[in-house]
């Protein structure tokens, strides 16, 4: 068991765990029964992944210094990907980093002939979030932060207070001296021009024209005609280039006074469920292309991390390998073996929690479970091993069993016995539900189990 999951349990054995909000209490428990991920509340509960938490923060300061970073988190359903990938969001917030984050899905991949591109870059600034906007929708808050960061610049150079007469002239020159390192890149003059734009709307109070902008960055144009009408400029964020605005924001909000921009996607699964095969590989050389921008350093201050399962990477049919550029710079090398995980290389496998780390979740859980519904805690340490042992016990865990059902077995656990006080952790260890094999289960949620697997996608 390591130091802090000691240091866990020694603190609920003493009877003071952290005291957990009641709202933050209820969006845990509530998620965590459901099968996904909250968004709030995660240091509460957060167990183990130290040296993968660790990798992640390296390549956060290596963003930090101006340079960019490319992970794959690999895992399978339940094993934990969406939680780590929600811990780093929240560590890179409160480090001053602007985030990004979207799940893939049928109707957003990273590269379509009807929109899907843009449908995931949409998706993405629209959960722009920062520390002080952790919810999403930080869009205008960044923009304005940038306004007021250039103003401060103004007046710290020349002297000048914004209702002196030269002010907007001085403001003018400071823009264009800042947007300099954005035109050098890709869309980086229209880009400039749109950032000018809204800083005079914001200093004659032109809201529409702010809105108009703001609608522009968020890729809502639906053609270069309606952009040109409403703005004057003849570009649009389009299926082709989104990733290049990503770049450009990146750099964008060194200005505004942040450290950098993470970009998170999970389920790349969806990639892998793309009957056509063109379609498939464009969206895999789209990959390719980030890749390669953030490890040649042609992208700076972008970090990007993309989760999927194991299947999703590594099926030399349909998954990422499949791609043979993507395979061969992915793959790991000759002495990656024997339990030896290099957690600098670009693909991080996900571990199995161990018993005792799943020990100090469970503990924690019976705290937040308590102090959120209002009763003593009960539950003694040997009836949490006893549920550990009843759930690693049945056919098929050792290979199946999953931290997301084993957590959604005791809270639905803790949630019986809240409401039926009568009854006994031991009684209901001894029911059939948890001596069921989990092998079916796990089959349900993850691709990657059963014989079958490779016609699991086959439609008619």
């Amino acid at each position: 068991m390591t130091q802090q999951a000691n240091a866990s349990a020694a603190g609920g054995q003493a009877g003071q765990p952290p005291r957990v909000p009641k709202r933050i209490a209820a969006v845990i428990i509530n998620s965590l029964k459901g099968g996904v991920v909250p968004r709030v509340g995660l240091p509460y509960i957060t167990v183990g992944r130290e040296r993968e938490i660790q990798a992640l923060l390296h390549d956060l300061d290596l963003v930090a210094d101006g340079g960019a970073s490319f992970r794959f988190l690999v895992g399978r359903y339940g094993s934990g990907k969406s939680f780590l990938l929600q811990t780093i969001r929240n560590h890179a917030m409160g480090s001053g980093f602007v985030v990004c984050d979207a799940d893939l899905s049928p109707e957003r991949r990273l590269q379509g002939g009807n929109g899907q591109g843009l449908a995931t870059y949409r998706e993405l600034v629209r959960n722009m979030s920062t520390r002080t906007r952790p919810e999403g929708g930080a869009l205008n808050l960044v923009l304005d932060r940038w306004v007021s960061n250039m103003q401060a610049q103004v007046t710290l150079e020349r002297g000048l207070q914004p209702q002196d007469p030269g002010f907007s002239d001085a403001m003018d020159a400071a823009i264009v001296q800042t947007m300099r390192s954005l035109q050098e890149l890709v869309h980086g003059y229209d880009f400039a021009r749109l950032l000018t734009m809204y800083w005079h709307a914001h200093v004659e109070g032109d809201d529409d024209t702010k809105a108009k902008v703001t609608k522009w960055f968020r890729g809502e144009y639906r053609n270069k005609t309606e952009a040109r009408q409403e703005l004057g400029v003849n570009i649009v964020i389009g299926d082709d280039d989104w990733y290049d605005y990503l770049k450009l924001f990146a750099t964008f909000l060194m200005g505004a006074g942040y450290k950098g921009l993470l970009v998170l996607v999970d389920e790349l699964v969806n990639l892998y469920k793309i009957p056509n095969a063109v379609s498939r590989q464009y969206n895999y050389e789209k990959i390719l292309t980030m890749y390669n921008d953030t490890l040649q350093g042609k992208a700076h201050h972008l970090g990007i991390v993309m989760g999927g399962t194991p299947q999703s990477i590594e099926d030399r049919r349909r998954g990422l390998y499949s791609y043979e550029a993507l395979r061969s710079r992915l793959t790991q090398g000759r002495f990656a073996q024997d339990g030896l995980v290099d957690l600098l290389a670009p693909v991080i496998h996900l571990q199995p929690l161990t018993h005792e780390e799943l020990l100090v979740l469970v503990e924690k859980l019976a705290d937040i479970h308590a102090g959120l519904f209002g009763y003593e805690r009960t539950i003694t340490q040997d009836e949490l091993l006893g549920f550990l042992q009843a759930e690693f016990g049945r056919v098929g865990a050792d290979s199946h069993l999953t931290p997301r059902e084993v957590i959604r077995d005791f809270v639905e656990m803790l949630d019986i016995l809240c409401q039926n006080p009568s009854l006994k952790v031991g009684g209901l260890l001894q029911g059939e539900l948890l001596s069921s094999p989990v092998t079916t289960r796990a089959q349900e949620g993850d691709g990657s189990a059963g014989k079958d697997d490779e016609f699991s996608e086959f439609q008619i």
